[in-house]
């Protein structure tokens, strides 16, 4: 049985947060009850609510009363890396703060949902990277990349830094957002070729974030059996 899944991606802006947010609605709808955390949020606050866009986005999905300070332990109010934020606004990335709130959330939920932070190898501190936090999580992943030209060579070498630090892959799942890249149907069978790791399926682009509207497309176009097993 799926215990929990960090959701990394190839690149920032790959739509994780989406994708983690329609597997939520989706494995809620099958019964479980769902858990949701992004560990790092940076840019902009948002005037009312969450700090993080996403993080609410997250904690609507999953419908969850979490307090704010496990959902999301830190925010940087600049769109970079945690790293840069130390290095720019002096605010150090806490390692310990991170997992001790992802252990109380885990405790509070049968599964949780992590969203990680820009790609696989973005830096929290000069040696420790989204990777290293996975690893001290002790989750597999799943990848979410695109369709744009380049996102074969992004898939790849985030499946290598996975098989570098020993870290499970589900699967990947492809968000089908941008105009003009490959076909779907071809780059599942190259990715798969290449990288030896199932496609779980392919999410068009999304303006309805309601429910139904997710639910409807996650259970249509992701492959949960294969994930769940």
């Amino acid at each position: 049985m799926l215990n929990s899944l960090f959701i990394t991606g190839t690149d920032t802006d790959v739509g994780k947060t989406y994708v983690a947010a329609g597997f939520a609605v989706t494995l809620r709808k099958m019964g479980m009850d769902v858990g949701v955390m992004k560990p790092f949020a940076a840019g902009t606050a948002q005037k009312t609510g969450f700090k993080s866009e996403d993080v609410e986005i997250l904690a609507n999905a999953a419908h969850v009363n979490d307090p704010e300070i496990l959902l999301n332990p830190q925010f940087f109010p600049i769109a970079a890396s945690p790293y840069t934020a130390l290095k720019n606004l002096k605010i150090k990335p806490d390692i310990q703060l991170i997992l001790n709130s992802f252990k109380k959330l885990s405790q509070l939920h049968s599964m949780m949902l992590v969203e990680g932070m820009g790609g696989i190898m973005t830096p929290i501190l000069r040696d420790y990277f989204v990777t290293n936090l996975i690893k001290d999580m002790k989750l597999p992943t799943i990848i979410v990349t695109r369709t744009k030209v380049g996102t074969i060579n992004h898939t790849i070498m985030t499946c290598k830094m996975c098989e570098k630090y020993k870290i499970p892959v589900k699967g990947i799942v492809i968000n089908n957002f941008d105009t003009g890249g490959y076909l779907i149907k071809e780059l599942k069978r190259d990715l798969e070729n290449l990288t030896n790791m199932p496609v779980l399926g392919s999410i068009p682009f999304i303006d309805d974030m309601s429910d139904a509207s997710l639910y409807r497309i996650f259970k249509k176009n992701i492959n949960f059996k294969s994930l769940l097993n």
